[in-house]
């Protein structure tokens, strides 16, 4: 690649950078767990239009570090090899000066790109990353770089993010307050986190483009699907019925493939790309949690803002998906599992667990006014309770905050617009 070229898409970049760097951003609750001292490359991953970009830009201003900066996503370098990289670096130290910290942005866009990253992080620069394809995203991330990563996971605005956006205080002592919260508590169930959907009319077209470009750019061309109307068909039913059980012989003989292997594999490329994201059951055996697995859309937006999605508006599976992904974003961090809990006198949602060690269990009903629910919900949670030996509690759902006692323990009720700013 031209040397001139080079040079050039690097000092038009810069000014780029220093913009965006001067943007006022809403912040992200997982900036925190970008270690920029690390000797360790730090990866930002999530679903496309998640916001990685964004918050990388957000560590580095508030940093106050020295960041050089270089986008593969421009045309000009089309067709770049990994060859071209040195080229690349020596024109970075000519247009910034020396520097320990480069961000790179869309690296996966550049072939055998970790040969790279790696040699940099040998050398003791300070790399952060981001992209957008399953190149990325994928368990080859610990392959390429050899554990040399540190990622960090990136959903689509929280609640509490989304009244940030929103300029809505989080509070919600007085009748006002509580009023306003509900108000757009409501709206973010229907409408999802997706930064730019936010503000856009044409909602619906904005997700079928995000999910065309998932399916066909993040995954059909990285793994080269041989049966694409299948694989979409798939990926289109999991968004449908989430959260639900997946039964891969039922997806092999729905969908017409040869075998239930590759109804696994196209369900695990989903999760790759973070279309979808897998919850196991509860249970000692391993055996067990691996084989019975549930599926959930990685935001509500997704779940029936489709053409064609026929997936109806039930308030309850969206309530349990934020609940679901709210816990990702608060336990992962802290290294803790989520399961859920199931056997046939009754099961609870959402079992949180350190090692052995259950730390707290989740039940979630969006409506508990009629008692034949609420029995069942409490039911749900004292026999997790009593299998577990967990005493931590808590029923979210979208009634008035109280606590019950039964059999010796304490169930509080928590509204849900109230846990997830909390």
């Amino acid at each position: 690649m031209d040397k001139e070229v080079i040079e050039t898409v690097i000092k038009e970049q810069r000014e780029e950078f220093i913009h965006k760097l001067k943007i006022e951003r809403c912040e992200r609750e997982e900036e925190g767990l970008v270690d920029l001292d690390s000797p360790l490359a730090q990866v930002v991953i999530g679903i496309r239009r998640s916001g990685k970009s964004t918050l990388c830009f957000n560590v580095i201003k508030k940093s106050g570090l020295k960041f050089a900066y270089l986008n593969f996503d421009d045309e000009r370098f089309f067709g770049i090899t990994a060859q071209d990289l040195n080229q690349i670096l020596e024109c970075l130290y000519k247009v910034y000066g020396d520097f320990n910290h480069l961000f790179i942005d869309e690296i996966q866009n550049v072939d055998e790109w970790y040969l790279f990253v790696n040699r940099l992080l040998r050398n003791e620069m300070r790399v952060l990353l981001t992209g957008s394809n399953a190149k990325l995203l994928s368990g080859e991330l610990a392959t390429h770089l050899t554990g040399r990563h540190l990622a960090t996971e990136l959903f689509p605005f929280s609640f509490k993010e989304y009244c940030d956006y929103k300029k809505l205080s989080t509070a919600h002592g007085t009748t006002k307050e509580k009023g306003l919260l509900q108000a757009v508590f409501e709206s973010y169930l229907n409408e999802g986190g997706f930064p730019e959907l936010i503000d856009l009319k044409r909602k619906q077209a904005y997700i079928n483009a995000l999910v065309g470009n998932i399916l066909t750019k993040d995954v059909e061309k990285r793994y080269s699907i041989k049966y694409k109307a299948a694989f979409e068909n798939i990926a289109n039913h999991l968004l449908n019925n989430s959260p639900s059980k997946i039964n891969y012989s039922g997806l092999q003989n729905e969908f017409g493939l040869k075998s239930d292997h590759t109804a696994e594999n196209y369900v695990n490329f989903c999760k790759n790309a973070y279309l979808v994201l897998g919850l196991h059951k509860f249970s000692p055996k391993s055996k067990i949690r691996i084989r019975d697995e549930k599926a959930y859309a990685v935001d509500v937006a997704l779940m029936n803002n489709r053409a064609n999605a026929f997936a109806g508006e039930n308030l309850g599976w969206r309530l349990e998906t934020l609940v679901y992904i709210e816990l990702l974003r608060r336990y992962k961090p802290q290294e803790c599992d989520v399961y859920y809990y199931e056997e046939t006198a009754g099961e609870a949602d959402f079992v949180v667990c350190r090692g052995k060690t259950v730390m707290q269990i989740v039940q979630v009903s969006y409506d508990i006014s009629n008692p034949k629910t609420l029995k069942r919900e409490i039911k749900g949670l004292l026999l997790a309770s009593e299998k577990t030996g967990c005493k931590n509690l808590l029923l979210i759902t979208n009634s008035e905050e109280k606590t019950l006692k039964e059999d010796g323990l304490e169930i509080p009720i928590v509204p849900a617009y109230s846990w997830l700013v909390g």
